[in-house]
């Protein structure tokens, strides 16, 4: 499993769109991404759903997110 804090790169203002797509180019066939967010990305379930993934989303409370995608 590999997982991506995005919490922080958020709060620093920048966008970490281009480090969740590098974990998802190296994850192993039947490995998962958790990706930790202060919102549910909405945007990003669709870029992964439309390569095939699916997803659970879990409010994880303080408005933080954390969704599981796999193959």
């Amino acid at each position: 499993m590999a997982t991506l804090d995005a919490r922080p790169i958020i709060a620093a203002g920048e966008e970490p769109f281009d480090q969740i797509m590098a974990a998802v180019a190296g994850l192993t066939e039947n490995e998962e991404l958790v990706i930790l967010a202060p919102f549910e990305p909405v945007p990003l379930e669709g870029v992964l759903s439309s390569q095939g993934f699916t997803y659970d989303a879990v409010d994880i409370g303080n408005g933080d997110w954390q969704v599981t995608f796999r193959r």
